[in-house]
């Protein structure tokens, strides 16, 4: 936890900003795989532990807006229970340790939030994502299920979102930790894969330098070689060579902080013309990307400088023809490039996603329905403490080039003759992590294996 003023100065904005009623923050439970002492790994809630730091489960929190008053409700561990998993602190103590002094047993929360009905108070709630929060919900408010979602505070949202979305220095040294480790990750994967290993192997030994530091995974690996799979989690192929690898992969701290980085190497000790060119191109494009981060321009405006360095460069291979600012403009380019540029990263790897991308990533914005951009989780203007990723990539997805060359789309723009030499190409993405400074921009963390010369380098390491 960080010290018991920070969380302490956070849940004294949030009321004032909130101003009025309770807010109420359910933490999670623990979720059993196939029966109840077989559990998953234990995960707080991201706003949960913003604003409390507490990583236990079965907790709830209140923060009573008109009085000041802050309740935490738990239950201490009984005799049968500290036999088997050993003693822990009490709810009092962990209250303490993020300045809560009221601590109640879970027993009393239903009766606190009801009184607060039956007086006409407001009950805020953030949009509940897991089933077992709106069973909870629909008994503590006393309305069917299917209202859960419609119920949530908007007020509340928009409060959260506006504190979450600055990352302080503490938060910044928690994403670098992860991010540190996370190249660690990647490295491993460039200098351990060969030919005749699975998929599952590589990602295994990823995995294990997470763990070596501490950390867990931030979402579960992305290793590929079918990168044209944009989120490819199956990891039963072998490894052969001419084929690529895409490793898309992030570290967890245990606070709760999250790395994601993407690497795409040869399977083969170095990259074939064909590879080379198009990795080539998808580093330009974060190049152009990474040089206009900064306070006050758009992310959808950095987002086509990128979509426009692809357009170019394939272009030159003879891929796309026309008007490449047209083409753009058109969406022609998403044949290649049909997600988002980056998205908004902290305590969630997509901060704050069950919040909403029209609040979090949007500021209320309407998102475009264009196929591509419709995808871009972030298009607000950039500020200072902003932390978020730059992901460009290329990817040659048969099934959708089948489709857009059946049905003639974009003809003016899409050479489909000379697309034919890379259906089985897969795709690339180079992925890395950013703040957004006053000045600026500053990559998080240090260094990965990134340009041809670095990757080819660590190859060789890897063929001995």
């Amino acid at each position: 936890m960080f010290d018991k003023n920070i969380y302490q100065d956070r849940r004294n904005i949030l009321k004032k900003r909130v101003k009025n009623g309770l807010v109420l923050f359910l933490g999670h439970g623990e979720s059993p795989v196939n029966f109840t002492d077989n559990c998953y790994r234990f995960r707080q809630d991201s706003t949960f532990l913003y604003y409390a730091g507490i990583s236990h489960p079965d907790l709830a929190l209140v923060l009573d807006c008109d009085t000041g008053q802050e309740y935490l409700f738990g239950r201490d561990y009984t005799m049968d229970e500290i036999v088997w998993m050993g003693a822990r602190p009490s709810i009092a103590r962990r209250g303490a340790q993020s300045g809560i002094t009221n601590t109640l047993d879970m027993s009393h929360l239903k009766k606190v939030l009801s009184t607060a009905v039956k007086q006409g108070r407001p009950v805020h709630f953030l949009p509940p994502y897991r089933d077992h929060h709106k069973i909870c919900l629909m008994e503590l408010m006393g309305a069917p299920l299917c209202a859960m979602e419609g119920m949530a505070s908007l007020e509340l949202i928009q409060a959260v979102v506006a504190q979450r979305l600055y990352k302080s220095n503490e938060e910044v040294a928690e994403i670098e930790s992860a991010v540190n480790t996370t190249v660690g990750m990647h490295a491993t994967a460039v200098t351990t894969a060969l030919p005749g290993m699975t998929e599952a192997r590589v990602a295994a030994e990823v995995e294990r330098v997470a763990k070596a530091f501490d950390h867990w995974l931030s979402f579960p690996i992305i290793a590929t070689v079918n990168g044209q799979t944009l989120h490819n989690h199956d990891q039963s192929n072998m490894l052969r060579e001419g084929q690529l690898f895409l490793l898309d992969a992030g570290a967890e701290t245990a606070m709760g902080y999250a790395g994601d980085l993407t690497t795409t190497f040869p399977v083969s000790p170095a990259f074939t013309t064909q590879q080379r060119d198009i990795y080539e191109i998808v580093l330009a494009a974060q190049d152009k990307a990474v040089s206009l981060l900064a306070p006050g321009i758009s992310f959808k405006e950095v987002h086509f400088a990128a979509a426009l360095e692809i357009a170019r460069g394939l272009k030159d291979l003879g891929l796309m023809k026309g008007d490449v600012a047209g083409a753009v403009e058109a969406g022609a380019h998403a044949m290649f490039f049909p997600t988002g540029l980056g998205h908004l990263m902290g305590l969630d790897v997509h901060d704050m996603e069950n919040l909403g991308e029209v609040w979090v990533g949007y500021d209320g914005a309407p998102k475009s329905e264009q196929f591509g951009l419709k995808s871009l989780r972030l298009a607000r203007p950039l500020e200072p403490g902003f932390t978020l990723t730059v992901e460009p990539g290329i990817y040659f997805i048969p099934q959708l080039m089948e489709m857009w060359q059946k049905e003639g789309r974009f003809s003016q723009f899409i050479n489909y003759h000379a697309l034919e030499a890379y259906t089985g190409f897969g795709g690339i993405r180079n992925e890395e992590n950013y703040l957004i400074t006053d000045k600026g921009s500053r990559r998080l963390g240090k260094a990965k294996p990134r340009t041809v010369r670095e990757i080819e380098s660590l190859r060789t390491v890897a063929f001995g």
